[in-house]
């Protein structure tokens, strides 16, 4: 059998189709463990909490991507609006935002709401920007958007 990976503490080598243990915390980069006990030394140093080990079982195939770690790409497009030369990009922390849906209500948040909720603040931003022009500056300022009705 070949070998598929080596353990995040031990070095000690995990065969393809072999049974290993893997960190419950998705973002843990050392995530492969020969034994409970390789995983336990693991979790004593990174201070993971309510973390726990998975018993996984490696793939056959040595040439399968499995063995890569997965990256979730997030490409910035510089939209144009269709009335003007502006960025139509997103306005909002996406993080942010979702740390806080998430403590408010529980509730998880789609990706597209970001989005949506950037128009929402450019046109905001965009009245609060007439009221600053209105008074004669060219600073806009937290008092330009007390008058704006939500």
């Amino acid at each position: 059998m070949d070998v598929w990976r080596k353990c995040g503490v031990c070095k000690k080598e995990i065969l393809t189709g072999g049974i290993y243990q893997k960190c419950s915390i998705s973002t843990c980069r050392k995530s492969v463990f020969c034994s409970v006990d390789c995983w336990s030394v693991h979790d004593s140093v990174m201070g993971h909490k309510s973390a726990y080990a998975e018993e996984e079982r490696a793939p056959q195939n040595t040439q399968q991507d499995s063995d890569r770690p997965r990256r979730r790409m997030v490409v910035s497009s510089s939209k144009k609006s269709q009335d003007s030369d502006l960025p139509i990009d997103t306005l909002i922390v996406i993080s942010k935002l979702k740390a806080y849906v998430k403590a408010k209500s529980g509730m998880n948040t789609s990706g597209d709401v970001a989005d949506e909720l950037s128009k929402f603040v450019r046109v905001i931003v965009n009245e609060a920007l007439q009221n600053a022009q209105g008074e004669g500056r060219k600073t806009l300022m937290a008092r330009d958007f007390s008058n704006i009705d939500l």
